[in-house]
């Protein structure tokens, strides 16, 4: 079975409060009444940026520029009790949007302090790459959830080692971040 690709964007802001992340509490579909972050499917012909900017606009109503996101790595969602839920996801960050963010049928959005997330409410992997890729580590993550679906059994990433305008230059598999 062939992983379903999706893209994530992680709007982040300075506040009075502290840096922050704009989560949404998921109200319909995979995930319902978890904490997670924006994003969707990739349809057929889009590509992972034009994906991210059309998912931005419907779950949050903010318009999000190709030129204002920041790869931040991606990471691979494997079920194994369950492989038509694998997913392979883009991760974007951005700092500059138009519009303040509302809720759509789908998400209801909510700021949560980038050193506080609601891991509780999220599902189990976030805590292992969200707080490094919002910090500027750029990687891929590869995340083994448990027989249960829902409990994260192994973790593996590595790190992108960047070389001017060339991207990654090598990868080396790491257990664990």
């Amino acid at each position: 079975m062939t992983a379903h690709h999706v893209a994530l964007c992680f709007l982040l802001r300075d506040s009075d409060a502290g840096r922050e992340v704009l989560l949404g509490r998921k109200r319909t579909g995979f995930g319902i009444d978890k904490v997670v972050g924006i994003g969707g499917h990739i349809e057929p012909g889009e590509t992972a940026v034009q994906a991210i900017c059309r998912e931005v606009q419907e779950e949050v109503n903010v318009q999000v520029l190709p030129e204002d996101l920041v790869s931040a790595g991606s990471v691979d969602f494997v079920f194994p009790a369950k492989p038509d839920w694998n997913m392979y996801t883009t991760v974007f960050l951005a700092e500059s949007w138009v519009g303040e963010p509302s809720e759509s049928d789908e998400i209801t959005p909510q700021w949560y302090p980038t050193d506080r997330l609601p891991v509780t409410h999220m599902w189990a992997d976030a805590e292992h790459w969200l707080p490094a890729m919002m910090s500027g580590r750029r990687m891929d993550v590869r995340v083994v959830l448990g027989t249960d679906n829902e409990s994260v059994a192994e973790v593996f990433h590595t790190d992108w080692i960047l070389g001017g305008t060339e991207g990654v230059a090598e990868q080396q598999w790491s257990r664990g971040l």
